[in-house]
């Protein structure tokens, strides 16, 4: 791989490096694109050099026609994909070596950004004084399982991943979005950026890992995590069988016992219908017997609640979270089968070893 040497120094004046990695991407790039290019206007206004850079990771629809279409875009072929790499962190690392902002910011190809987000998060960064910023953006969902399902994994996420803890140096916990991941150029080569991670299947995480741990790296340090709808929305998957896809490939990676959260929601399932049939169908037990089942029910599925309520999503799509218990605890062991026996992983359209 070309080596980043000599890299790490932006050109005077330069401010922003927004870099889109695509690969088969035609149902949203063209929403992600134009919501991009239309900062342009009022970057240049307030006298921020910026520049936007898409990287074509070997698309074989409609992904590069719809980039070129963009004026305001510059259109990148990733150099060829080396054994050990993904993807992803080839197509990034190949625009960041040829990115000229102080700050690089990462984002995916079905994000789509809110008016003013890149000079607020530019603005936000530098007074936090931190090297990395990612935000969690809003999670657009369509049909019953992605609106039954997606809460379940994001209030999972925001139980492990406590933005609060993420962001407090004092402590270890590290994560990322890589759908909004900005960084500061010296610390990002200076943890040799995506080439450092350039075999993970979660590059983000690792990514802010490498930033939160690195010692002796000079200039600012630290990350700052936060969930942040009033900076971009993203439309994660466009099908059952890509929300399949990608959670199969990640949920082993973002919970440290996949198997044991699997158990433990396989539990409440339980909790949750078997208590009230109990109730119901047993007529031996005095109504004294009924009502303590009663409210441990109601215990129950006021604390499922509350945790999914975490994830920030409307109150009906928590509500059917419910209904994809058992599909959330397959995804765990597919997730875990996949890493831990069959030692890959598939997404769009390569296997890659599991980490």
């Amino acid at each position: 791989m070309t080596e980043g040497v000599g890299l790490a120094t932006a050109p005077d004046g330069f401010k922003l490096s927004v870099i889109v990695p695509a690969r088969n991407e035609q149902d949203c790039i063209g929403a992600c694109l134009a919501s991009l290019t239309a900062e342009s206007e009022r970057v240049f206004e307030l006298g921020v050099d910026w520049e936007l850079l898409v990287v074509d990771d070997g698309s074989t629809d409609g992904t590069r026609a719809i980039a070129q279409g963009f004026t305001g875009a510059t259109l990148l072929d990733p150099q060829p994909l080396a054994a050990g790499w993904t993807g992803k962190a080839n197509a990034a690392w190949t625009a960041a070596q040829q990115a000229r902002g102080q700050w690089l910011l990462f984002t995916d190809a079905d994000t789509v950004h809110e008016a003013g987000d890149l000079l607020r998060a530019l603005h936000e960064a530098e007074k936090a004084g931190v090297a990395l910023l990612s935000y969690s953006p809003r999670q657009v969902v369509s049909g019953f399982w992605q609106r039954s399902l997606m809460p379940l994994v994001f209030s999972e996420l925001a139980t492990v991943y406590q933005p609060r803890e993420v962001s407090d140096p004092a402590k270890t916990l590290a994560a990322a979005n890589g759908q909004f991941l900005m960084i500061e150029r010296h610390a990002y080569f200076a943890v040799d950026g995506h080439r450092g991670v350039a075999g993970s299947m979660l590059e983000d995480v690792e990514l802010a890992r490498r930033i939160k741990h690195a010692k002796g790296i000079g200039g600012k340090q630290g990350i700052r995590f936060r969930y942040a709808p009033d900076a971009l929305s993203t439309r994660m998957y466009r099908g059952f069988g890509a929300m399949v896809e990608g959670w199969t490939k990640n949920l082993a990676l973002l919970f440290p016992r996949p198997l044991w959260l699997a158990a433990w929601r396989l539990l409440d399932l339980v909790l949750l219908v078997g208590l009230p049939l109990v109730a119901w169908r047993m007529h031996s037990l005095v109504l004294w017997q009924r009502a303590a089942l009663l409210l441990i029910w109601a215990r129950t599925l006021w604390r499922f609640y509350r945790r999914v309520a975490k994830s920030h999503f409307p109150f009906w799509d928590c509500a059917l979270s419910v209904c994809a218990i058992l599909l959330f605890c397959w995804l765990l062991v597919r997730s875990w089968m996949g890493h831990r026996v069959a030692k890959r992983v598939g997404w769009k359209g390569r296997i890659y070893p599991a980490d």
